[in-house]
């Protein structure tokens, strides 16, 4: 799930296969660019009996705006993860065989995902585009009048939650189930967590006597930003006796959070291309060799040393407009230079 700066033009869409499952979705991506066409979760639904295969039939806008969550959680993971060794690849074979782990990376992606569709969904809703929510509303607050039309949160979550956990929550409560679940809702809960309220004020004079607020949801980049704090604050956990929670290794951690993201495995280094860990290794990006720490040529080429090298490429410069009503460009001739992971 990568999306590389500059000039290039890989971008990942998970393709929808049935109740949102990480797994299916890394699995049914194929080819980059790669173009995503809501019907095509629908010619996927050859089982009658399942539950998504009526919303194809008679509520196919919510498909697509799950499938824009899909996208936005894509998009964020590969902003987030941009100067990492493992860098949301857009590779299906690597995502699938990374997604079968219960670490980090997996958690972050879980979570990512799964606040992106409600964060789609929710929107979609407040935009008019789906006719099985409104708005939603405040109650009164001492003098202020709350009205408006807040965010539909909490319809976007019970769309996201239907989607992403039906297929688990029908399987066994093993600890990957348990991982996935919570991981999941911990993404859910980090769209809820920042939602701010927007107010207007009415009456005479730019006179305050009168106030109407409703909810606004966060910019996504806030989410995904509060996901990669969890990500490097992630809890290493364990199945509980009962077999029916979770507990952490650590026994001086306070007890789980509902917003924590949790795993059970240790990452890989992801230095070195590894098919059954699903890393692609780190030969052959770019880096930047004035830094240090994450992005750097000694932290990115896991100090194995890069290259320089110079890139010549044209591209639009001295856009004007023209009246009316078109945008006149010259083309120029840019070098710049790299360093290359070797």
């Amino acid at each position: 799930c990568i999306m590389l700066p500059g000039q290039a033009r890989f971008l990942l869409v998970f393709t929808l296969a049935g109740p949102l499952n990480i797994s299916l979705l890394c699995g049914a991506m194929a080819g980059s660019p790669l173009l995503f066409d809501p019907n095509s979760v629908c010619r996927r639904t050859t089982h009658p009996s399942r539950l998504y295969a009526k919303l194809c039939q008679t509520q196919p806008e919510i498909v697509q705006a799950v499938a824009r969550g899909a996208r936005l959680g894509t998009r964020e993971c590969q902003h987030q993860f941009r100067h990492q060794r493992w860098n949301c690849t857009s590779h299906s074979k690597s995502v699938g065989k990374l997604l079968q782990q219960d670490i980090r990376e997996t958690a972050f992606v879980n979570s990512i995902i799964a606040a992106g569709v409600l964060h789609a969904v929710t929107q979609a809703c407040s935009q008019g585009e789906l006719l099985q929510c409104g708005c939603m509303t405040l109650e009164q607050e001492q003098r202020w009048e709350w009205g408006g039309c807040g965010d539909d949160v909490d319809f976007g979550h019970d769309v996201s939650r239907h989607f992403m956990d039906s297929r688990r929550r029908k399987g066994k409560r093993d600890i990957r189930t348990l991982i996935d679940l919570h991981n999941q809702e911990a993404g859910r809960l980090a769209v809820k967590a920042h939602i701010w309220t927007e107010c207007k004020c009415h009456g005479l004079s730019g006179s305050c006597t009168l106030r109407s607020c409703w909810n606004k949801m966060p910019l996504f980049r806030h989410v995904g930003d509060h996901l990669m704090h969890g990500f490097h604050a992630a809890v290493r956990v364990m199945g509980s006796n009962d077999g029916k929670s979770l507990v952490s290794l650590d026994p001086d951690v306070p007890p789980l959070d509902t917003h924590s993201l949790v795993y059970s495995d240790e990452s890989p280094d992801f230095c070195v291309a590894d098919r059954m860990m699903g890393s692609e290794g780190t030969r052959g990006r770019v880096c930047n060799s004035t830094e240090v720490g994450p992005g750097s040529c000694h932290w990115l080429c896991c100090s194995r040393g890069h290259v320089d090298q110079t890139l010549v490429y044209e591209e639009n410069c001295h856009c004007q407009f023209q009246w009316c009503c078109v945008v006149e460009c010259e083309r120029c001739t840019v070098r710049k230079d790299v360093s290359i992971c070797i």
